[in-house]
């Protein structure tokens, strides 16, 4: 992972010019020109515009345009909950193109798109039946586990009344999509277990660093050092209410109530934790007990 996302990184820095500017008002956009091209022949569901849709067959036969127009394919044909879920996405998307630039955000939402068509291939050639599948359903997934990620106490309206903080709707949907890929193996289906992982593959890639740097916050938030230099710390502060100062050089003895000017440091090669003044910092005998 970590190798994969350095190549990501030297490429956006090495082309800062790559990508689609506002990618998602073009993605918002096409949804919308799809949706009034359905109301426009009278239908409710994709079967006029089926050319667009991701057909694992059609695609082998050199219809290779529908590896990206899937996207376009709205996700709800009621119009209110169109309006709100293409909001609510844009949102998403422009959110992490600020946050990440403008190339990183569109190899992200590439990716995704790539990654799903190619867990519907792999999907089909497992199971032997092929798969069809119209909207961005898992690039959208993919897009909010990575704002909740990256901003997990971000706050919203859950049914525009419930206020609910984004890191717990990413739990309850990873919840969720597990339960589907367990259910998905319970039953043999392995290709329908694959095909989402697969297409959400760009999401372990790119919060990789996020991941690592977090797991090394909590190892040192828990290792020895940490615990002894917390325990120190409110002892001094303990010692500090009771004897009317916060610094004691441990060699001459001076204290930064009767020397204020004077500034105090901890040594990191004496055992323990020995506050030392400006002028014993460098020389004095180091502790080892």
């Amino acid at each position: 992972m970590k190798r994969l996302y350095d190549a990501v990184q030297r490429f956006c820095a090495r082309h800062p010019r790559f990508g689609i500017p506002n990618l998602m008002l073009y993605i918002v956009a096409g949804n919308a020109i799809v949706y009034f091209l359905m109301m426009f022949t009278r239908t409710t569901d994709a079967s006029a515009l089926s050319f667009l849709a991701l057909d694992t067959g059609a695609v082998l036969k050199g219809e290779l345009w529908r590896l990206a127009t899937y996207v376009f394919v709205p996700t709800n044909t009621r119009i209110f909950w169109l309006m709100i879920s293409l909001y609510f996405y844009y949102w998403i998307g422009t959110t992490l193109e600020r946050q990440w630039g403008t190339a990183k955000f569109t190899l992200y939402y590439i990716s995704g798109v790539l990654l799903t068509a190619a867990g519907v291939l792999v999907a089909s050639l497992i199971s032997g039946v092929s798969y069809t599948v119209a909207g961005s359903y898992y690039v959208n997934l993919s897009m909010f586990f990575a704002f909740a990620f990256l901003f997990p106490n971000t706050q919203v309206l859950l049914f525009f009344f419930i206020p609910i903080r984004m890191k717990w709707l990413a739990y309850l949907d990873a919840a969720l999509f597990a339960v589907d890929v367990v259910r998905s193996l319970l039953i043999g289906n392995l290709g329908g277990a694959l095909l989402p992982i697969i297409a959400l593959l760009n999401f372990a890639v790119f919060i990789w660093p996020e991941v690592h740097y977090m797991a090394n916050r909590a190892a040192y938030r828990h290792s020895a050092q940490t615990v002894q230099f917390k325990k120190a710390a409110q002892h001094q502060q303990r010692q500090a209410q009771q004897q009317g100062y916060h610094h004691k050089c441990a060699v001459c003895g001076r204290t930064d109530t009767d020397y204020p000017d004077l500034q105090f440091r901890y040594c990191s090669k004496c055992a323990g934790y020995h506050c030392f003044c400006q002028d014993h910092i460098f020389n004095h005998v180091h502790f080892t007990e």
